[in-house]
């Protein structure tokens, strides 16, 4: 099941990264509404995989749309924050790496959507904004794959470094976008046809130029959001993720028809996982 799911996630990103990659190949970016279409469809059945492998149930489900939703009023108050910081990563960065990559995912694109729509920040841009904030949710989920034990001061390090990580991706991926409407330079900007080669040189050039600092104020407030505010979270959702997991364990029951529960995915014990 987990590796139905995992490579969901990896389908996901493959369908995310040729929105990105068009304008390398010589072409403008799609259409709105096609991409629209397709950033909506791809979250959808990526959520229809996650329940269907057993990955959400309801509790999940409902946690997930709680997230999103207390996500979403932090942007609505901060939306842009100093450069290109904003609130929005922090629970995006401790959700993904507590509940794994594709949960990651989904708090991700479910947050920026629920942002857009109470904001007003709805456009051609959104289906990209789902993809790239996505992708953060299940980097993280990756940085914790394999964790165990309570959160510790070394998961803490981690997801900063992860943040940081992540607020330059995230940037540089935004900018394809933008990039692709910066045609008055001709060393900088995006021209209809132009070779892979050159189109990567100025893009790279126009990255430099308009958005290293600017990303770099993101970058630095998830590694400070991280560093004052990650422990508590990180330990508030690994409670919430044993309270979310039963597991039957074992072995014959003590009479017939009982059961027997492990405690510790009842959240009466320690363990976590970030495994996807």
């Amino acid at each position: 099941m987990k590796r139905t799911a995992a490579a969901a996630v990896a389908l996901a990103s493959v369908v995310g990264a040729l929105l990105f990659l068009w304008p390398f190949v010589g072409g403008h970016l799609p259409g709105a509404g096609s991409t629209t279409a397709v950033g909506l469809g791809t979250a959808a059945a990526l959520l229809a995989v996650e329940v269907a492998a057993r990955q959400l149930d309801a509790r999940g489900l409902a946690l997930l749309a709680a997230l999103a939703a207390i996500d979403a009023a932090a942007r609505a108050v901060v939306v842009t924050g100093v450069g290109g910081f904003s609130p929005i990563f922090l629970l995006i960065l401790c959700g993904g790496y507590v509940f794994g990559a594709g949960y990651g995912f989904l708090l991700g694109a479910m947050s920026l959507l629920v942002s857009a729509l109470v904001t007003g920040g709805v456009g051609p841009w959104l289906p990209y904004q789902l993809f790239a904030v996505g992708w953060v949710g299940a980097l993280a989920g990756l940085a914790g794959r394999g964790r165990t034990g309570r959160p510790s001061g070394r998961d803490v390090v981690v997801l900063a470094v992860t943040g940081v990580v992540a607020g330059y991706g995230f940037g540089a991926a935004m900018d394809v976008w933008n990039w692709t409407f910066y045609q008055a330079s001709p060393g900088l900007g995006f021209h209809l046809g132009m070779p892979a080669g050159l189109a990567l040189e100025h893009f790279g050039r126009y990255y430099l130029a308009t958005s290293l600092a600017y990303d770099s104020f993101r970058a630095g407030g998830n590694a400070i959001m991280v560093a004052a505010l990650g422990f508590p979270v990180l330990a508030a959702l690994a409670r919430l993720r044993g309270r979310l997991h039963t597991e039957v364990m074992h072995g014959e029951p003590a009479h017939a028809g009982d059961r027997v529960w492990n405690p510790a995915q009842l959240g009466m014990a320690g363990p976590w996982t970030g495994d996807s």
